[in-house]
């Protein structure tokens, strides 16, 4: 969503507003309303609430500032809140790492477990928000605006570092445990806070056209078999509370208008039964983008009745307009009104605290020891080993002649990502390296290449910490710097200057590591011939320098694996507005990429034992040939043997398999029936149909690093 806080205009707007400004006191006895009866279902509540408003007052509940209707004692509410990787915009609170990194990890049940964690602070948030009369302010309620679910694919796209990659399986299996882990345990009465799967459908970029791009042409197969797989898993699966519709158009509708994915695809195909949300003054885009609707009373009226249901924005007050224009009717408002009315129920919204568990989390959980933890675990599961030229990582604490250097090694806010909260504290690289080895001399990062070089003088290792950081890749951003557009890439390559230093400081007969820093692929054949070893760390979090530090002196063996591709450079790409798949990812990709989807090394050896298939498992052992203890992660691929037009092979199931140094462990992997759903032309679905399959079983993606079974279903 865009940026933009809410306009003066919407402000003044609420301020004013007759409901506001001569409230009604509430009755004194409301025990003939029953919305207020806690006993009744979400769903009965909120028809009758629906009921016993007027027009104008179901108008601005659409809204995602809702205002409070005193007469009826409904509280304000705001729907927007960020919690991409940990509450954002409000305060101080637990800075977990991007989600690229939190995919690389491969650990959905460590994801589940980080974002308990979230909706715990979020909770707090929101209970102190209500002490202080906050709750109809921007960032203090309990709708949450993440997952972003979109598929990551090209790495040009700056909003990618909010996905978790390129691969539909791994986005929905992290996708749910996020869900999960945000709206609490099903079964209890009370959710513990919406999620919102975002943004629906057929969107990655690029930034500057989104309020006007046609994602057209586009194949029922890559529609279904990539754009759609994840929202579909957690709808179905995770049930989650909201979807968010994209700005884009899909088919020549904007998505927020779109009976296509809205009615057809997300409610009577998917069965879901939750709220749309609009993306930020995505239905002004309808008349002043798009040029699909005439105005705006059109355009509101146009994303109601397709089933958007509320609007972040200031434009929804002029469905008034549209009933009274016959463009509406206000029994159609009513189905998207109760729908929102019914989710504020089920979080407690209208209920006393005592009835609400969540209402009793402490304030302490802000930031606690436990959470402080995970976001250092989940660091240290994120960094991904792509390079390690003759076993230099990692590095022993009493070498005395090592240089810290680059343009991320001090650099706190770029391990924040984007959509960010406040850490009571950021460990940087410089940090947690200074804290396990002092003797580590730290140079200033200057642009001078020659000067920079002299300074190193005679230490014989350098660990340069680079890459890029969230002030040039994100959403939408004025940002001109070469290789870089509105918040998009043109170039996957590192800035030049640190290309130079790289090369200058091999030339120069140093052992050079470079950690890399960055929410997306980054094209480093330069790199990979200059450097020793190379280490994505991501944009780490509040502990990402300590991870790091771990990481490099090896205390934490690193176990990451890329959840996308990282290509050579951008004439490996097809066109970054091409939507069709051909070309893209790993899953499409013909080339050589230099290091491939589900790639990375470990300070170990692992080695896999064949692997067999039989009622819907996988089984095979995992043995550490080395010294060290450490995880590998096991992915399992399929293609289909028969289908000349689909992926090359794409990721059904995968396991994180710990392994002590030795040791040999058996392991177990869950392939149903289910995993083997592909595309079938003849109904133009996704399916089971009988044919032969090939099982890749193995570490990455690419072809020497798998075995593989065929099988017929």
């Amino acid at each position: 969503m865009n940026k933009r806080v809410i306009s003066a205009t919407l402000v003044a707007m609420l301020a004013i507003s007759p409901v506001c400004a001569t409230p009604k006191e509430a009755p004194a006895n409301d025990q003939g309303m029953a919305f207020r009866n806690p006993d009744l279902s979400p769903e009965a509540r909120a028809r009758d609430l629906c009921g016993r408003l007027t027009l104008e007052e179901k108008s601005l509940l659409m809204m995602n500032a809702s205002p409070a209707i005193e007469r009826l004692g409904i509280p304000a509410f705001n729907w927007w809140n960020e919690a991409l990787h940990g509450v954002g915009r409000n305060g101080t609170a637990t800075v977990f790492p991007i989600t690229m990194g939190m995919a690389a990890s491969f650990d959905d049940e460590m994801v589940y477990r980080v974002f308990s964690a979230v909706s715990d602070e979020a909770r707090v948030k929101n209970n102190q928000a209500k002490r202080e009369s906050k709750t109809g302010e921007l960032y203090h309620n309990l709708s949450f605006w993440t997952p972003n679910i979109n598929i990551f694919r090209d790495p040009r796209w700056g909003r990618g570092q909010e996905t978790y990659g390129e691969d539909p399986y791994l986005t929905s299996r992290m996708g749910v445990s996020v869900v999960r882990g945000l709206q609490g345990p099903e079964g209890h009465k009370y959710s513990k806070l919406l999620a919102c799967a975002k943004h629906f459908a057929v969107h990655s970029g690029p930034e500057w056209n989104r309020h006007e791009y046609n994602a057209e042409n586009i194949s029922l197969r890559d529609l279904y078999e990539t754009y759609l797989p994840a929202f579909k898993a957690l709808v179905q699966e995770a049930h989650v509370s909201e979807v968010m519709c994209a700005y884009n158009r899909y088919e020549g509708e904007p998505c927020c208008g779109s009976n296509r994915l809205l009615t057809q695809i997300l409610r009577d195909e998917w069965g879901y039964r939750g709220l749309v949300t609009s993306d930020c003054w995505a239905v002004n885009d309808f008349w002043e983008g798009h040029k699909t609707s005439p105005d705006k009373t059109h355009a509101v009226s146009k994303a109601v009745l397709s089933g958007t249901d509320v609007e972040c924005g200031d434009s929804f007050g002029s469905l008034v307009e549209g009933v009274q224009a016959g463009l509406i009717s206000e029994k159609e408002i009513d189905i998207s009104l109760q729908r929102i009315l019914a989710a504020r129920f089920r979080l407690g919204d209208f209920d006393s605290d005592d009835q609400v568990e969540w209402t009793r989390i402490s304030d302490n959980v802000i930031n606690c020891a436990e959470h402080q933890w995970l976001a250092l675990q989940m660091a240290r599961e994120s960094m991904t080993l792509l390079q390690n030229h003759g076993k230099v990582l990692p590095l022993s604490t009493d070498e005395k002649s090592i240089v810290l250097m680059g343009p991320n090694a001090d650099n706190s806010e770029m391990q924040w990502g984007n959509y960010n909260g406040t850490p009571q504290h950021t460990i940087t690289a410089l940090e947690g390296i200074s804290k396990l080895c002092p003797a580590v001399r730290f140079i200033k990062w200057e642009r001078n290449v020659e000067a920079q070089v002299a300074a190193v003088g005679d230490a014989s290792t350098v660990i340069f910490v680079g890459g890029i950081s969230p002030q040039l890749e994100g959403e939408e951003m004025p940002v001109s710097e070469p290789g870089f557009k509105g918040g998009d890439r043109t170039s996957i390559e590192i800035p030049q200057d640190q290309r130079d230093m790289l090369a200058a400081l091999h030339k120069a007969g140093k052992k050079v590591i470079l950690v890399t820093c960055s929410g997306s692929a980054l094209g480093l054949v330069p790199e990979s011939e200059n450097a020793d070893a190379i280490l994505q760390a991501w944009y780490g979090g509040e502990s990402g320098g300590q991870a790091l530090a771990e990481t490099l002196f090896g205390e934490n063996n690193p176990s990451g694996k890329l959840p996308v591709t990282f290509y050579r450079n951008v004439e490996q790409l097809p066109d970054f507005q091409d939507y069709n798949m051909k070309g893209h990812t790993y899953r499409y990709f013909q080339g050589d990429p230099l290091f491939p989807f589900g790639y990375g090394l470990s300070y170990t050896t692992f080695r896999l034992g064949k692997a067999s298939y039989a009622n819907g498992k996988v089984r095979l052992t995992v043995t550490n040939q080395g010294k060290k203890d450490g995880t590998e992660v096991v992915q399992v691929y399929l293609r289909r043997m028969d289908d000349t037009e689909g992926p090359i092979k794409a990721l059904r199931t995968f396991q994180r398999v710990d392994v002590k140094a030795g040791k040999t462990v058996s392991t177990v992997l869950d392939l149903p029936s289910k995993a083997f759903e592909w595309w079938d032309p003849s109904t133009n679905t996704m399916r089971v149909t009988p044919g032969k399959f090939e099982i890749y079983v193995g570490t990455s993606s690419r072809a020497e690093d798998c075995q593989k079974l065929t099988v017929t279903i």
